[in-house]
């Protein structure tokens, strides 16, 4: 699998810097890679559907990038043609006073999907790591001085500590939780920010504040480096995907996805004895009331 060789797994320290955002090295077709992409679409609906009956295990996929990384439409695209019983999609936005009132992990438990079914984090708890951190937004928690009077590295040392302890309880509890970030250069960022202002159609996804954010664009890359860094496990890896080019991206999320399902080992549920005998009872009578019609001239 291609996306493999974008895995962290915490075994070793990257360095995001370095690796890249588009598939130059990877030497690939493109015309090759979306029909591969649309073969593993369909392969996709079909193992998620056993996935969905089986009903042992259960998938989170996290997606984090920055501003204008392609998120949304990875997500529209790629599951567009999964059956929307065993999906889940959340966007997780600025916290509301609700959601502050309680541990940062509270609204995030609160969708964890039943075991058979995907949840899509678009965005997630990592922004309590990543924003919090380059925004400075940990003096204006309305906590106790014995939890903000801590240093940063302190706090977000064990706030580390509680996302691992976190997805590996879910893991022990039947789900497998997997980190994706889209790897955007500036360049391409601008490109895209460029597009929501000059394409009518996409005017409304545009926000001024998205330029003051753009301005820390390298702040927080390098944050996103420390926290992948840390919070990367065998269990539960990250994935430092090029997001350059939306037409690879896509492709390698679907490798991953469909990885994922494979290990599952996903199977149809046996019907128990009785059940199959009221089964055939219910297909005789159903025949048998479709035999009794007369038939039409």
């Amino acid at each position: 699998m291609k996306a493999d060789k974008y895995a962290v797994t915490g075994e070793k320290k990257i360095d995001i810097h370095k690796l890249p955002t588009n598939s130059k090295k990877d030497k690939v077709d493109k015309e090759d890679i979306i029909a591969k992409y649309e073969a593993n679409k369909a392969e996709l609906a079909l193992l998620q559907d056993r996935f969905y009956a089986d009903g042992r295990e259960g998938i989170i996929l996290v997606l984090q990038a920055l501003d204008a990384s392609g998120k949304d439409s990875a997500v529209k695209n790629i599951f567009s043609g999964i059956n929307p019983q065993g999906v889940r999609i959340h966007s997780f936005k600025a916290p509301t006073s609700e959601e502050l009132s309680h541990d940062y992990l509270w609204r995030i438990h609160q969708k964890v999907p039943r075991r058979g079914e995907i949840a899509v984090f678009n965005r997630s708890h990592y922004e309590d790591l990543i924003t919090v951190q380059v925004e400075d937004i940990k003096p204006h928690y309305h906590m106790s001085d014995r939890i903000i009077g801590k240093d940063d590295k302190t706090f977000f040392k064990e706030r580390y500590e509680q996302v691992n302890n976190f997805e590996e309880y879910l893991y022990q509890n039947g789900y497998k939780v997997i980190k994706i970030f889209l790897h955007v250069s500036k360049d391409e960022q601008a490109r895209q920010l460029l597009e929501r202002i000059d394409v009518p159609e996409k005017n409304w996804k545009f926000r001024a504040d998205d330029i003051r954010v753009r301005a820390k664009f390298d702040e927080y890359v390098d944050c996103f480096n420390e926290v992948i860094n840390k919070t990367s496990t065998k269990n539960s890896p990250w994935y430092v995907l090029p997001g350059d080019q939306r037409w690879y991206t896509r492709y390698l999320i679907t490798e991953i996805l469909l990885d994922a399902l494979k290990s599952a080992k996903s199977e149809y549920p046996p019907l128990p004895e009785e059940d199959r005998e009221q089964m055939d009872e219910c297909r005789a009578q159903l025949l048998a009331s479709i035999e009794e019609k007369p038939k039409k001239k």
